[in-house]
């Protein structure tokens, strides 16, 4: 019998060999304070517990969901009476799913949970975006607002934790918690409006409170995947916006938790925040994308007001984890699809999977795969490692010393997955993209029909780089945070970029002489834009010592002027970036286990053109676009005219 997780040779690597479980083990089992009640006494014993409910998983998705893929497609959802309803298909898998507790899944155990690592969640996420990625979205809204009701209550202080043992006691959002884990209700983060996509500084929902403390959310959403949840996680504006604020006015925003409904004992709804739409979207019909309208809805602060913004960010870090894996699904999906039916059609007399631009293809596909995947369990990873220790500091009985070392492990942990997740989310999300195509391609004629699979993993893809932040959102985070750590720290800059020369030509493995060369273009390609982005700041530093050059760097910028040239390549940045980032990972494991020596070599081949080509596009192209924008800008024909 099929089976998702079994019949993938590298998700299985990752599993056995790839993932630091003795550490997820320790943290999520609280050093296993609870071995003599329900938790598990060894790393051993959890990690055997999480196989057992991938593989089960693995082949419930295959049983359960891939089959009937093209109905779920077929059938979407309905609209009926302000309402989403689920076609019985779709509606009896999410029974199954409930049946097998699988919500609960990462939630604690005294909250009703199986209090497994995020990580296999994820890990499951892939499984089930691979039989359908519409499905995968919609499941995602279950445990993991669960879970970031659970992280607000403790980032706020509003949960009671055992500081011994671990053990909530009590947390604020306590009930919702609880019917999330049952199967009961899922929620929803609400945050794009009218007019108001990737500018978050233009939001127009408001929170007023009242007299007595009371809050309430007026205004209107869009575009809210599972959007027919009770429970709604909603940005909205709260204070006056100050004209001086470098932020934008996201200082301005606040977190609130908003019920969507009631219903009596008896199952009967009332409707607090209305349904406006259900949007008829290109793909993903498995899953409901809602409009709402939030008219004085009385909703829970949550943290300080003012603070919203940060909330959000802890919300969608973890939302494009996520959605790394459910692009992985999708590609597997994908890949599967075009080697199947490569491998059954003729042509020429030999099947097309044996000529060499199809061979290469299928390679091409299989080769980004594995270096997605490799970017998403680190990322995950680190993700997880840090929220969690991040509470067991606020929580924990630690003496000076333990808590210093655990705050110096959380800064590692948070550099590393902040550095990781834009790369990620942008190249899962592309690469989505690019296997659909290619299946549909490898289909020929075919693959344009409904009749076969591959036009609807296009249009299922075809969002994967517009949701949870769009891909060009991805590579400005990636610039600013890349070129913000080389002027806050030149000095460490150069020693990078002299280490790395010296490996490329003296290290003794090859394979670490080719990833430290791609590591050159990459920092050559950064200097490149520090350069031109920082302009007669630079020149100025001329003469001066490197120690003085941080606190002249970081003055009197203009991020219109100044940051223009580093915006226009940051794509093509973010690009060498992953590339050098898959590498490094893949090297890692190279050297611990030789098997994953070809994979490497695998991406390096394509790595290595590729980094050379958008090396020389950031060094030598560019500016004549920028000289034309400038010269036709309103701020330009102002200064003129003055």
């Amino acid at each position: 019998m099929a089976n998702f997780f079994k019949d993938n040779d590298d998700l299985q690597y990752y599993f056995d060999e790839g993932v630091d479980w003795d550490s997820l083990v320790r943290i999520t089992e609280r050093d296993f304070a609870d071995a003599d009640g329900e938790g598990f006494a060894t790393t051993e014993e959890a990690v055997s517990f999480y196989r057992d409910i991938i593989e089960m998983f693995g082949e419930f998705v295959a049983k359960e969901i891939k089959p009937y893929e093209r109905e779920i497609d077929a059938n979407g959802v309905e609209f009926v009476d302000g309402e989403v309803v689920f076609p019985e298909r779709l509606a009896g898998i999410f029974d199954k799913i409930e049946d097998l507790h699988l919500h609960s899944l990462p939630i604690p155990r005294e909250l009703g949970g199986m209090n497994a690592p995020m990580m296999v969640y994820f890990m499951n996420s892939e499984l089930m975006a691979r039989a359908d990625v519409s499905a995968m979205a919609h499941h995602g809204f279950h445990a993991g607002i669960a879970m970031a009701a659970i992280v607000f209550s403790a980032i706020e202080g509003s949960s009671d934790i055992d500081p011994k043992t671990g053990r909530i006691k009590e947390t604020r959002w306590q009930h919702v918690v609880s019917e999330i884990a049952s199967g009961e209700a899922w929620g929803c983060m609400d945050i794009t409006e009218p007019g108001a996509g990737s500018d978050m500084a233009a939001l127009r929902t408001v929170g007023e409170q009242d007299a007595d403390g009371n809050w309430t959310v007026t205004g209107e959403k869009i575009f809210i995947t599972s959007g027919h949840g009770k429970y709604h996680f909603v940005i909205a504006r709260t204070e006056d916006v100050d004209p001086d604020d470098p932020m934008g006015g996201l200082n301005a925003l606040s977190m609130f938790l908003v019920p969507a409904y009631e219903e009596d004992e008896n199952g009967n709804r009332k409707r607090i925040v209305q349904l406006s739409r259900v949007e008829e979207k290109l793909g993903h019909h498995g899953s409901a994308t809602c409009g709402l309208v939030f008219d004085k809805a009385p909703a829970d602060l949550v943290g300080k007001r003012g603070e919203g913004f940060k909330y959000m960010l802890t919300l969608m870090n973890n939302a494009r984890v996520g959605v790394g894996f459910e692009c992985l699904g999708l590609s597997e999906s994908a890949y599967r699809t075009a080697l199947e039916y490569a491998a059954e059609r003729a042509s020429m007399g030999k099947t097309i999977d044996r000529h060499e631009m199809i061979a290469e293809y299928l390679e091409t596909m299989k080769t980004e795969i594995q270096g997605v995947r490799a970017m998403a369990v680190t990322a995950a990873f680190h993700e997880e490692m840090s929220q969690k220790l991040a509470l067991s500091i606020r929580y924990g009985d630690l003496d000076d010393a333990a808590r210093a070392q655990m705050e110096r492990r959380i800064k590692s942990h948070q550099r590393k997955a902040r550095r990781i997740t834009p790369l990620l989310k942008y190249f899962a999300a592309e690469n989505a993209v690019a296997h659909a195509r290619a299946c549909l391609q490898i289909h020929g004629g075919n693959g344009y029909t409904t009749e076969y699979l591959p036009e609807k993993l296009l249009r299922d893809a075809l969002v994967m780089p517009i949701y949870e932040g769009t891909s060009q959102i991805q590579a400005l985070m990636a610039m600013k945070d890349t070129l913000g750590g080389i002027i806050k720290n030149p000095q460490r800059f150069v020693r990078r970029m002299a280490q790395a020369r010296w490996r490329s030509v003296s290290s003794r493995n090859p394979l670490e002489r080719r990833v430290a060369q791609l590591q050159s273009l990459s920092l050559s390609a950064q200097q490149q834009l520090v350069l031109k982005t920082a302009g007669d700041k630079v020149k100025a530093l001329r003469g001066k010592p490197i120690a003085e050059w941080t606190d002249e760097l970081t003055k009197n910028w203009d991020p219109k002027r100044d940051f223009a040239f580093a915006m226009l390549h940051a794509e093509r940045l973010i690009q060498l970036l992953g590339d050098t980032m898959i590498a490094e990972l893949l090297l890692e494991q190279a050297e611990k286990h030789p098997e994953r020596v070809d994979v490497l070599e695998r991406h390096l081949e394509r790595a290595e053109p590729k980094a050379r080509y958008l090396h020389d596009q950031i060094t030598t192209t560019g500016q004549r676009l920028l000289d034309r924008l400038s010269a036709s800008s309103p701020e330009m024909t102002d200064q003129a005219a003055e």
